[in-house]
């Protein structure tokens, strides 16, 4: 290989010079006669349309050697491999291993926030689940058309966009005082960070040499755990600090809940710093045609790469560089005395998005039909498992928790009392026919406290802070109630009689101490902390067992550990499989991020990645959706779903074409 690459590019014999020479050639020899012996010397034949030029030219790229891509595909492994693997891919490695993470941290950001945020905000239910999966909308729209984009704009420069509009909507998402603000602002950044995942994988896998892409590739799915860690950690350190925040009057608060939102950008911003001096990739600019510019980014590899090895005199001697034939017009230049800026900009995107629509619609011509079939289901049924599991450990160990709590309520029946003074909290209780005259409750916090079938009469309640309180069918009469946080929805079917309301409390009222449990970020934490085994095996396998055994084994062994599922009661063993589950999984999800790179041609790869990414994104919801709604009803729903999606995926993966031998089209 060395001596075929010597021999091809040394002094300039690459294909660009050969092709010139004939060019010139029948120039020389048709000059002064027209192609067309039935046109006249001088006569005018008119400016072609520019839709008969496109033609033509399609009709050109038809004819056009089928074996061309893959000579440029091997000429392109040539020259990567003479730049060699070292300081450069390291250094683009970490840089990109960032955005992997901020990827990461947004899925995590929201479920280690959410205890205090829906307080803080008085969120019901609904609007809890919503902003859940908000998230994953706006990941699933960017996914698609950050991937689509970066076909055409570039890598690079697509993801410094998707990049910067994540950190400005999370930076503003901190300091969003209302639901509506905030669930606006969530779902601007999950549509900015959808575009990392597509972006990184086909951004990084272009300056990787074939017998090292399947293993760094894999090492780079490293960075999805530790944004998993990170959020965990941070949450676990920031959010019960309460004393961390500050507030500006009674109508602006940040608290320790919102400097966590803010920590959580880091990652982004750090991947944005790193980026700028990162290089767009050389082989999408070989795809556009930009020869010069890629030959300056891959001689910079080469120097950087060598120089860090101690071979500074070693000479990067490519001299040209195989680009397409033919290039196809993909924008129409408007003049700049041409209508006003903004139709110009328009005209610009509206022909960007049919150009990439086109593209995405290129993902199910004959050659990639298939492919891309079975990849879709893969992407969808590893998604659904995935990540409906994902919110039904956690779920499932709340209910556990509640179940316990409520095993452990006390009643209080027919009580009587009069003339007392209640100074003390009252917490997971029922009181049931009672009677309660001038009694007073001062200063004392009410939490899963109901009183049914009561009378109260000349009570006075003040300053009550309370949580999960209601009083049903109850009578209150000569009773005011001063400054407490009691709504309407705490009375149920109760009757009032010369009752008063004075001061009540607006809004809601966070107590970080109380709604914040340890365990909720445990769980996280040992969640991401337990893919670390699996992607080290993964990493190490990736190219010597090859890319279709890891995900179907993988997937096929999952679909066996969902059926422990029978035998968790308690909160221990949900963390112990769930541990399991994400151990075993990782290493499916990588070996489908690595073949998606590989099967596809570089002037597809983010495209596809992008739809796929969004497909997986599309199941995330539905998945998390479904399971969440049977926790505490039943849980062979769950394991038979997950299992039979596990099943059929990992049995479609052994249908794919293996790609470790394959060098990027």
């Amino acid at each position: 290989m060395a001596d075929h690459y010597q021999n091809s590019y040394h002094h300039g014999e690459g294909y660009q010079a050969e092709y010139q020479e004939d060019e010139d050639a029948a120039s020389d020899a048709t000059e002064g006669h027209d192609e067309d012996d039935q046109m006249y010397e001088g006569e005018y034949q008119g400016i072609p349309h520019p839709d008969e030029v496109k033609t033509a030219r399609s009709k050109i790229k038809l004819r056009a050697d089928p074996d061309e891509d893959e000579g440029l595909a091997e000429q392109y492994e040539e020259i990567i491999e003479d730049c060699g693997h070292g300081r450069f891919q390291w250094s683009l490695f970490v840089v990109l291993g960032l955005a992997l993470m901020a990827d990461s941290v947004e899925c995590f950001v929201v479920a280690l926030a959410l205890p205090s945020a829906e307080k803080d905000m008085c969120m019901s239910n609904a609007e809890k689940g919503m902003l859940g999966l908000i998230v994953f909308l706006g990941m699933m729209f960017g996914a698609f058309l950050w991937g689509g984009m970066a076909d055409k704009i570039g890598r690079r420069k697509c993801l410094l966009i998707a990049l910067t509009i994540n950190c400005i909507a999370a930076f503003l998402s901190s300091f969003a005082q209302g639901y509506g603000f905030f669930i606006f602002f969530r779902l601007i950044s999950g549509f900015g960070i959808g575009g990392s995942v597509p972006i990184v994988y086909s951004y990084f896998s272009e300056f990787l040499q074939m017998d090292k892409r399947g293993e760094h590739l894999s090492w780079l799915c490293m960075f999805w755990m530790m944004g998993g860690i990170y959020a965990s950690f941070t949450a676990w350190g920031i959010i019960p600090h309460y004393g961390w925040g500050f507030s500006m009057g009674s109508e602006f608060q940040f608290h320790s809940w919102r400097v966590f939102v803010l920590v959580c950008a880091l990652p982004a911003v750090a991947a944005l710093i790193g980026l700028n001096f990162m290089p767009e990739s050389p082989r999408f600019l070989l795809e556009h045609a930009k020869h010069d510019e890629a030959w300056m980014i891959l001689k910079r590899v080469h120097d950087t790469n060598w120089r860090a090895k101690g071979e500074p005199e070693r000479v990067f001697t490519v001299s040209q560089i195989k680009t397409p034939k033919t290039q196809e017009d993909e924008f129409f230049e408007i003049q700049t005395s041409t209508g006003t800026t903004f139709q110009r900009w328009a005209v610009r995107t509206v022909t960007l998005i049919r150009l990439v629509l086109k593209n995405v619609a290129s993902l199910l011509a004959h050659d990639l039909r298939l492919a891309t079939l079975l990849m879709a289901v893969i992407w969808f049924t590893m998604a659904f498992s995935y990540y409906g599991l994902a919110v039904w450990f956690p779920d499932m160990i709340k209910h556990l928790q509640y179940e316990e709590y409520e095993s452990k309520v006390k009643n209080f029946p027919r009580e009587k009392i009069e003339n007392f003074h209640f100074n003390f909290s009252l917490e997971n209780q029922i009181h049931s026919d009672g009677k309660y005259i001038n009694d007073k409750f001062i200063g004392i916090e009410m939490k899963s406290v109901k009183f049914e079938d009561s009378l109260f009469e000349n009570c006075f309640f003040e300053n009550i802070r309370s949580t999960d309180t209601y009083f049903e069918n109850c009578t209150f009469r000569y009773t005011t109630f001063y400054n407490t946080d009691f709504d309407k929805e705490n009375f149920i079917d109760c009757m009032m009689d010369n009752t008063s309301f004075l001061n009540p409390k607006k809004g809601c009222h966070l107590n970080v101490q109380e709604e914040n449990d340890v365990l909720v970020y445990l769980v996280s934490f040992l969640g991401s902390l337990a893919v670390l085994p699996g992607n080290i095996i993964s990493a190490l396998f990736m190219d010597k067992i090859g890319r279709i055994k890891i995900i179907g084994g993988s997937m096929l062994i999952s679909a066996g550990c969902t059926f422990f599922l029978f035998l968790t009661f308690s909160q221990a063993a949900i963390i112990a499989l769930q541990c399991l589950f994400c151990g075993v999984s990782v290493a499916a999800w990588n070996g489908i991020q690595v073949i998606t790179v590989e099967i596809y041609p570089a002037s597809k790869r983010a495209t596809a990645f992008g739809v796929l990414n969004a497909t997986c994104k599309l199941a995330a919801i539905l998945g998390s959706s479904i399971f969440s709604s049977f926790v505490g009803v039943t849980k062979v729903v769950p394991i038979l779903l997950s299992c039979g999606a596990l099943v059929c995926g990992g049995v479609l993966a052994l249908k794919l074409p293996e790609t470790r031998e394959k060098v990027l089209l």
